[in-house]
C-alpha cells in the first residue's frame, strides 16, 4: 500500500504538529511507502496532495482539524483513493463520526493502523455544491454561518472566546430573513433564522445539529429553523449538545437528496467551516462517493 500523510502543524494549535512524528511511526509499520508532507496553506495542501497523487497512491492520511479533513475530501473524492483522519484540530466533526475516532489522536492513530491492517474499507456519501466543493459534513446558512462571518473577520480574542463573542454580537443583530427552499421540484417560501444540511449528524465540534443524518443512506437530512427571536434561540441552545433542539415547535426537519436554498437575501453559506458564498446555492446527495478507511459509527 502507497500512502501520503499530510500534516495541517496549525491545527488544533499545534498539536497536529506536535504528535505527526508519532503518527508516521505508527503507519509505517503498516503500509509499504510513506510520503509524508507538511501543507501550512490551502495552496500548499493543494499543491502536495497533487503531488502525491500523481505519484500513485491508495490512501490519504490527513492529520488535522475539519478544514483539513474537508481538504483532503476533495482530493479524493470520486477517484477511488480512500482517506483517513486523525484527528488533531479543535473540532474533528467528520473524525468523529468515524467508528473508533476518539478525541485523542494517537488512539485514533492505533485505531486507524488496525483498521489498514485488517483492510476495514467503507464508503460514505458526499454533498456536492453546483458549481463547488465536495463536502462530508453539514452545510450551513443563516446566524450560524453570520457568526462564522464575523469570527472570521475578528483578530482577537484567539481560540474559542473569539466564536463566544461572536455568538453574542450576532444575537443582538438577530433578524430572521426572507428563504426560499427547493426540494423535489416544490418551492418554499418562508422566514427563517438558519438552515443545516446535513451528511453527518455533527458540526461546530460535536453538536449534532442534524441528529439523524447518516452518511451511507444516500439522503440530506435537512434542519430548519423558522422565524425566531433571541429569546427562542437562546431557549434552544441547551437542546443542541443532545439533539433535542429538533423538537421545538419552531425547527423542521426533511430529508432529500437535492436542496437549492436562496433567494439572495444576505446570507453566506459555510461547509464544513469553510465559506461557501451567498445564497443561492444548490446542494446534491452524491451516494458512495467517497472512500474511508474504517466505517461509520
Amino acid at each position: 500500500m502507497r500512502a501520503a500523510m499530510v500534516v495541517h502543524p496549525a491545527s488544533g494549535l499545534g498539536r497536529a504538529g506536535r504528535i505527526a512524528g508519532k503518527v508516521a511511526d505508527r503507519l509505517r509499520t503498516v503500509v509499504d511507502e510513506l510520503v509524508t508532507v507538511e501543507a501550512n496553506t490551502v495552496a500548499d495542501s493543494h499543491r502536495l496532495m497533487h503531488q502525491a497523487r500523481d505519484a500513485g497512491l491508495d490512501l490519504l492520511v490527513v492529520v488535522g482539524g475539519d478544514g483539513s479533513a474537508h481538504q483532503g475530501v476533495q482530493f479524493c473524492a470520486d477517484t477511488g483513493t480512500a482517506l483517513a483522519i486523525v484527528p488533531a484540530g479543535t473540532g474533528n466533526d467528520l473524525a468523529r463520526t468515524l467508528a473508533g475516532a476518539p478525541e485523542d489522536p494517537l488512539k485514533a492513530t492505533d485505531n486507524l493502523v488496525r483498521a489498514i491492517k485488517d483492510g476495514e474499507q467503507t464508503a460514505i456519501d458526499l454533498g456536492r455544491v453546483d458549481g463547488g466543493p465536495w463536502f462530508a459534513g453539514v452545510l450551513c446558512a443563516g446566524f450560524d454561518s453570520a457568526v462564522n462571518e464575523r469570527a472570521n473577520r475578528m483578530r482577537w480574542p484567539s481560540g474559542p472566546r473569539r466564536y463566544d463573542l461572536a455568538i453574542l454580537a450576532e444575537l443582538a443583530r438577530l433578524r430572521a430573513a426572507a428563504l426560499t427552499v427547493e426540494v423535489d421540484g416544490e418551492r418554499t417560501e418562508l422566514d427563517a433564522t438558519q438552515i443545516a444540511v446535513g451528511n453527518i449528524p455533527f458540526y461546530g465540534g460535536g453538536i449534532p445539529i442534524c441528529p439523524a443524518a447518516d452518511p451511507a443512506d444516500g439522503l440530506f437530512d435537512v434542519t430548519l429553523v423558522r422565524a425566531a427571536g433571541r429569546l427562542d434561540l437562546v431557549r434552544m441552545l441547551p437542546g443542541l449538545r443532545t439533539g433535542k433542539h429538533v423538537h421545538h415547535p419552531m425547527v423542521t426537519t426533511s430529508r432529500t437528496a437535492k436542496i437549492r436554498i436562496g433567494e439572495a437575501n444576505g446570507w453566506v453559506a459555510y461547509a464544513d467551516g469553510e465559506r461557501i458564498g451567498p445564497l443561492p446555492v444548490e446542494v446534491t446527495c452524491v451516494p458512495n462517493a467517497l472512500k474511508v478507511v474504517g466505517r461509520t459509527a
